[in-house]
Protein backbone atom coordinates (compact mmCIF):
# COMPACT_ATOMS: atom_id res chain seq x y z
CA UNK A 1 0.00 0.00 0.00
CA UNK A 2 0.99 3.13 -0.65
CA UNK A 3 2.18 5.69 1.99
CA UNK A 4 -0.24 8.55 2.09
CA UNK A 5 2.05 12.00 1.79
CA UNK A 6 1.42 14.03 4.97
CA UNK A 7 1.21 18.21 4.33
CA UNK A 8 2.78 20.64 6.46
CA UNK A 9 3.49 24.42 6.42
CA UNK A 10 5.08 27.14 8.07
CA UNK A 11 2.72 30.40 8.26
CA UNK A 12 4.20 34.30 8.65
CA UNK A 13 4.40 37.19 7.14
CA UNK A 14 6.80 38.31 5.53
CA UNK A 15 7.76 34.17 5.05
CA UNK A 16 10.19 34.10 2.35
CA UNK A 17 13.40 34.17 4.13
CA UNK A 18 12.19 30.69 6.01
CA UNK A 19 14.48 28.28 6.40
CA UNK A 20 11.46 25.83 8.21
CA UNK A 21 11.35 24.10 4.58
CA UNK A 22 14.80 23.12 4.35
CA UNK A 23 15.02 22.18 7.78
CA UNK A 24 11.93 19.98 7.97
CA UNK A 25 12.87 18.10 4.61
CA UNK A 26 16.01 17.41 6.28
CA UNK A 27 14.44 15.49 9.05
CA UNK A 28 11.57 13.77 6.91
CA UNK A 29 14.44 12.68 4.53
CA UNK A 30 16.23 11.16 7.49
CA UNK A 31 13.45 9.43 9.03
CA UNK A 32 12.39 7.94 5.41
CA UNK A 33 8.82 10.35 6.01
CA UNK A 34 6.80 11.24 2.41
CA UNK A 35 5.92 15.22 3.12
CA UNK A 36 5.34 18.31 1.74
CA UNK A 37 6.66 21.50 3.50
CA UNK A 38 5.58 24.84 2.06
CA UNK A 39 6.06 28.17 3.29
CA UNK A 40 2.63 30.06 3.60
CA UNK A 41 2.47 33.90 3.17
CA UNK A 42 -0.45 34.99 5.43
CA UNK A 43 -2.43 38.26 5.05
CA UNK A 44 -1.60 40.62 8.21
CA UNK A 45 -5.80 40.83 8.96
CA UNK A 46 -6.08 37.17 7.75
CA UNK A 47 -4.57 34.65 9.89
CA UNK A 48 -6.97 32.69 11.18
CA UNK A 49 -8.45 32.77 7.72
CA UNK A 50 -5.43 31.21 6.50
CA UNK A 51 -5.02 28.24 8.65
CA UNK A 52 -8.92 28.02 8.24
CA UNK A 53 -8.40 27.26 4.60
CA UNK A 54 -5.55 25.22 5.09
CA UNK A 55 -7.34 23.10 7.42
CA UNK A 56 -9.62 22.13 4.38
CA UNK A 57 -6.49 21.33 1.89
CA UNK A 58 -6.11 18.76 4.87
CA UNK A 59 -2.63 19.98 6.28
CA UNK A 60 -1.72 17.90 9.20
CA UNK A 61 0.25 20.49 11.05
CA UNK A 62 1.66 24.04 11.10
CA UNK A 63 4.48 25.84 12.37
CA UNK A 64 3.88 29.44 13.22
CA UNK A 65 6.36 32.52 13.38
CA UNK A 66 5.82 36.57 13.25
CA UNK A 67 3.61 38.10 13.63
CA UNK A 68 1.03 35.59 14.43
CA UNK A 69 2.12 33.58 17.06
CA UNK A 70 -0.16 35.51 19.66
CA UNK A 71 -3.39 35.32 17.10
CA UNK A 72 -2.05 31.59 16.86
CA UNK A 73 -2.63 30.84 21.02
CA UNK A 74 -6.41 32.65 20.44
CA UNK A 75 -6.87 30.29 17.75
CA UNK A 76 -5.81 26.76 19.41
CA UNK A 77 -8.70 24.90 21.10
CA UNK A 78 -6.12 23.69 24.02
CA UNK A 79 -2.43 24.42 24.63
CA UNK A 80 0.43 22.72 25.39
CA UNK A 81 1.86 23.78 29.49
CA UNK A 82 4.99 25.73 27.09
CA UNK A 83 2.42 27.34 25.30
CA UNK A 84 0.02 28.31 28.02
CA UNK A 85 3.24 30.10 29.82
CA UNK A 86 4.29 32.22 26.69
CA UNK A 87 0.57 32.62 25.97
CA UNK A 88 1.70 32.43 22.34
CA UNK A 89 2.25 29.56 19.85
CA UNK A 90 4.62 28.49 17.11
CA UNK A 91 3.44 24.78 16.67
CA UNK A 92 -0.13 23.73 15.42
CA UNK A 93 -1.15 19.98 15.84
CA UNK A 94 -4.48 18.94 13.86
CA UNK A 95 -6.36 16.64 15.47
CA UNK A 96 -9.97 14.82 15.14
CA UNK A 97 -10.96 18.53 14.51
CA UNK A 98 -9.37 20.59 17.18
CA UNK A 99 -6.39 22.48 16.69
CA UNK A 100 -3.72 21.73 19.58
CA UNK A 101 -1.36 25.06 20.08
CA UNK A 102 2.04 24.28 21.15
CA UNK A 103 4.74 26.25 22.03
CA UNK A 104 8.54 24.86 21.09
CA UNK A 105 10.79 28.22 21.04
CA UNK A 106 11.85 27.86 24.69
CA UNK A 107 12.51 23.54 24.72
CA UNK A 108 15.03 25.03 21.08
CA UNK A 109 16.86 27.89 22.88
CA UNK A 110 17.73 25.49 26.21
CA UNK A 111 18.70 22.47 23.84
CA UNK A 112 21.08 24.81 21.70
CA UNK A 113 22.62 26.29 25.07
CA UNK A 114 23.14 22.95 26.35
CA UNK A 115 23.83 20.23 23.96
CA UNK A 116 24.93 22.35 21.18
CA UNK A 117 27.35 25.07 23.05
CA UNK A 118 27.64 22.60 26.19
CA UNK A 119 26.53 25.49 28.47
CA UNK A 120 25.06 24.33 31.89
CA UNK A 121 22.29 26.46 32.79
CA UNK A 122 22.33 25.38 36.33
CA UNK A 123 23.32 27.93 38.81
CA UNK A 124 24.07 30.51 36.37
CA UNK A 125 23.83 34.36 36.15
CA UNK A 126 21.31 34.63 33.10
CA UNK A 127 20.96 38.54 31.32
CA UNK A 128 17.47 38.17 29.14
CA UNK A 129 17.52 41.03 26.74
CA UNK A 130 13.73 42.10 25.42
CA UNK A 131 10.18 41.82 26.54
CA UNK A 132 8.67 41.02 22.99
CA UNK A 133 6.82 37.14 22.55
CA UNK A 134 10.39 36.35 21.70
CA UNK A 135 11.48 36.46 25.27
CA UNK A 136 7.97 35.40 27.23
CA UNK A 137 8.50 32.40 25.02
CA UNK A 138 11.60 31.08 26.67
CA UNK A 139 11.29 32.12 30.59
CA UNK A 140 9.37 29.05 31.11
CA UNK A 141 12.21 26.87 29.87
CA UNK A 142 15.15 29.08 31.41
CA UNK A 143 13.26 28.57 34.66
CA UNK A 144 13.30 24.63 35.15
CA UNK A 145 16.99 24.60 34.10
CA UNK A 146 17.68 26.32 37.66
CA UNK A 147 19.49 28.84 37.15
CA UNK A 148 20.72 31.06 40.27
CA UNK A 149 18.85 34.00 38.69
CA UNK A 150 17.66 35.30 36.00
CA UNK A 151 17.37 38.72 34.94
CA UNK A 152 14.63 40.78 32.58
CA UNK A 153 16.18 44.05 30.65
CA UNK A 154 14.31 46.25 28.29
CA UNK A 155 14.63 49.68 27.06
CA UNK A 156 11.19 50.47 28.91
CA UNK A 157 10.84 48.38 32.25
CA UNK A 158 6.93 47.93 32.42
CA UNK A 159 7.37 45.49 29.87
CA UNK A 160 9.64 43.40 31.77
CA UNK A 161 8.04 43.92 35.49
CA UNK A 162 4.65 42.24 34.13
CA UNK A 163 6.29 39.42 32.78
CA UNK A 164 8.47 39.11 35.79
CA UNK A 165 5.36 39.67 37.70
CA UNK A 166 3.29 36.98 35.87
CA UNK A 167 6.32 34.53 36.13
CA UNK A 168 6.92 35.09 39.82
CA UNK A 169 5.48 31.92 41.27
CA UNK A 170 7.11 29.99 39.01
CA UNK A 171 10.47 31.55 39.74
CA UNK A 172 10.19 31.02 43.18
CA UNK A 173 9.08 27.06 43.04
CA UNK A 174 12.56 26.21 40.58
CA UNK A 175 14.21 28.43 43.67
CA UNK A 176 15.21 31.26 41.03
CA UNK A 177 15.94 34.14 41.68
CA UNK A 178 14.02 36.64 39.15
CA UNK A 179 14.72 40.73 38.63
CA UNK A 180 13.86 43.02 35.95
CA UNK A 181 15.65 46.47 35.77
CA UNK A 182 16.33 48.72 32.73
CA UNK A 183 18.73 48.67 30.90
CA UNK A 184 19.78 52.37 31.28
CA UNK A 185 20.14 51.04 35.16
CA UNK A 186 21.89 47.38 34.50
CA UNK A 187 24.51 46.73 37.22
CA UNK A 188 27.99 46.60 36.09
CA UNK A 189 28.72 43.06 36.77
CA UNK A 190 29.30 40.29 34.61
CA UNK A 191 26.55 37.44 33.61
CA UNK A 192 27.19 34.00 32.34
CA UNK A 193 24.91 34.04 30.30
CA UNK A 194 23.40 37.42 27.80
CA UNK A 195 20.62 36.18 25.44
CA UNK A 196 19.07 39.33 23.03
CA UNK A 197 15.54 38.66 22.13
CA UNK A 198 15.09 41.81 20.73
CA UNK A 199 14.40 43.01 17.30
CA UNK A 200 17.13 45.38 17.42
CA UNK A 201 19.51 43.31 15.23
CA UNK A 202 16.84 43.12 12.63
CA UNK A 203 17.45 47.39 11.97
CA UNK A 204 21.65 47.10 13.08
CA UNK A 205 20.08 49.11 16.36
CA UNK A 206 21.97 49.74 19.84
CA UNK A 207 21.56 47.69 22.44
CA UNK A 208 23.41 50.10 24.60
CA UNK A 209 24.36 47.71 26.99
CA UNK A 210 27.35 48.81 29.42
CA UNK A 211 30.62 46.57 28.21
CA UNK A 212 30.86 45.37 32.01
CA UNK A 213 27.81 42.65 31.71
CA UNK A 214 30.72 40.46 28.96
CA UNK A 215 33.53 38.74 30.55
CA UNK A 216 36.02 36.49 28.63
CA UNK A 217 33.96 33.11 30.30
CA UNK A 218 30.31 34.31 29.40
CA UNK A 219 28.19 33.10 26.50
CA UNK A 220 26.80 36.01 24.19
CA UNK A 221 23.41 34.29 22.30
CA UNK A 222 21.68 36.34 19.61
CA UNK A 223 18.37 34.65 18.78
CA UNK A 224 18.90 36.17 15.47
CA UNK A 225 20.76 34.24 12.77
CA UNK A 226 22.42 35.26 9.60
CA UNK A 227 24.45 38.13 10.31
CA UNK A 228 26.75 39.21 13.15
CA UNK A 229 24.92 41.71 14.80
CA UNK A 230 26.07 44.13 16.84
CA UNK A 231 25.56 42.63 20.11
CA UNK A 232 27.54 39.83 19.26
CA UNK A 233 30.13 42.50 17.92
CA UNK A 234 30.00 44.39 21.10
CA UNK A 235 30.26 40.85 23.22
CA UNK A 236 33.28 39.72 20.88
CA UNK A 237 34.74 43.05 21.83
CA UNK A 238 35.17 41.80 25.36
CA UNK A 239 36.21 38.37 24.09
CA UNK A 240 32.92 36.53 25.18
CA UNK A 241 32.08 33.16 23.46
CA UNK A 242 29.20 34.11 20.60
CA UNK A 243 26.23 32.44 18.79
CA UNK A 244 23.13 33.36 16.63
CA UNK A 245 20.53 31.62 16.89
CA UNK A 246 20.30 29.14 13.89
CA UNK A 247 20.69 26.36 16.44
CA UNK A 248 17.59 27.30 18.41
CA UNK A 249 15.91 27.47 15.06
CA UNK A 250 16.88 24.21 14.47
CA UNK A 251 16.18 22.35 17.25
CA UNK A 252 12.55 24.46 18.13
CA UNK A 253 11.70 23.05 14.45
CA UNK A 254 13.30 19.10 15.47
CA UNK A 255 10.69 19.48 18.73
CA UNK A 256 7.61 20.73 16.18
CA UNK A 257 8.64 17.65 13.85
CA UNK A 258 8.33 15.03 17.40
CA UNK A 259 5.18 16.53 18.18
CA UNK A 260 3.87 15.74 14.70
CA UNK A 261 5.80 12.64 13.90
CA UNK A 262 6.82 10.87 17.27
CA UNK A 263 10.34 11.07 15.65
CA UNK A 264 13.16 12.33 17.24
CA UNK A 265 15.36 14.23 14.47
CA UNK A 266 19.63 14.81 14.56
CA UNK A 267 19.66 18.19 14.69
CA UNK A 268 23.74 18.85 14.23
CA UNK A 269 23.92 17.56 10.37
CA UNK A 270 21.63 20.36 9.79
CA UNK A 271 22.91 23.05 12.09
CA UNK A 272 26.36 22.51 10.01
CA UNK A 273 24.54 22.50 7.25
CA UNK A 274 22.59 25.57 7.56
CA UNK A 275 26.01 27.28 9.31
CA UNK A 276 27.74 26.25 6.11
CA UNK A 277 24.85 27.74 3.37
Amino acid sequence: MTELKKHFAVIGNPIRHSLSPQIHAAFAKEAGLLIDYEAVLSPLDQFKQTVRTLITQKLSGANITLPFKKEAYELASSHSNYAKMAEAVNTFEFKEGEIIGHNTDGIGLVRDLEQNLHVDLNGKKILLIGAGGAAEGVIYSILEKKPNELTLTNRTIEKSNTIQNKMHAYAQSFDVSLNAIEIAKLPHHYFDVIINATSASLNDADLNIVDQVFHKSSLAYDMMYGKETNFLKQAKSQASQTSDGIGMLVEQAAEAFYIWHHIKPHTKTVIDLLRKN
